[in-house]
């Protein structure tokens, strides 16, 4: 079986829209290095590309992961054992895997994806999930560590805003493997209330990261346009 140890604190999501002059994989290793000098216990980071050159600058955990949008799929996240096999080799720690019941192309399914990537990269996964449903399949299907990643972003629960602080508190309880919270977290006082909540660790991406969309909203806030 892998190490599945689920690092413990500060978790830092580095990440940009493809569209964006932060979205280079150089520019991506410099985010998760300072991330890591300033006391992260691990980055999360997309596509084999930015792995790769992530690895080469932090020795500090890396959960990977490789977006994928798929015709006629909803499902994103790592959404096929190939992918997963992609994101291993680029040096990843963690391949994390969208774990929500929805089908999944070529007729995958999760617990078949979650036995390869142990069996044969080796490796622990990080169920990211939306509803508790979800989170209890993917821990029944050999998940290592469950995430709150995608509460939000589903048709079940596109009508919630993240933090999922309710599904959090669900997984604790619930659950007997390591719980990770991630999505909408946007101050160290949210950050502090999900580790005070049972979560293991906190992901923050945009409030740390995102400038693109950090710019955006003080733009929208300040009106410019109309002074």
């Amino acid at each position: 079986m892998p190490n599945a140890q689920c690092p413990k604190g500060l978790i830092v999501s580095c990440q940009a829209p493809v569209d964006s002059p932060l979205h280079q994989p150089l520019v991506i290793a410099a985010m998760a290095q300072a991330a890591v000098n300033n006391g992260a216990v691990g980055v999360r980071i997309d596509t084999p590309s930015h792995i790769s050159v992530v690895r080469a600058a932090v020795q500090a955990p890396i959960i990977g992961l490789w977006k994928q949008v798929i015709a006629g799929y909803d499902v994103y996240i790592t959404p096929q054992f190939h992918h997963a096999v992609a994101v291993a080799e680029a040096g990843a720690d963690i391949i994390a895997i969208d774990a929500t019941i929805r089908s999944r192309p070529g007729g995958e399914q999760l617990a078949a994806i979650i036995s390869r990537i142990h069996q044969e990269l080796n490796k622990p996964v990080m169920a990211d999930v939306d509803t508790i449903e979800a989170a209890k399949a993917a821990a029944d299907a050999g998940a290592d560590i469950v995430g709150t990643t995608l509460f939000g972003y589903t048709a079940t629960t596109k009508h919630l805003t993240p933090p999922g602080w309710e599904l959090l508190s669900q997984m604790v309880e619930q659950l007997n493997i390591p719980v990770i919270c991630e999505g909408g977290i946007a101050s160290p006082q949210m950050a502090r209330q999900a580790l005070d909540l049972g979560a293991d660790a906190v992901v923050v991406g945009t409030a740390i990261t995102g400038i693109d969309i950090q710019v955006r909203a003080y733009q929208s806030a300040l009106n410019l346009e109309e002074l």
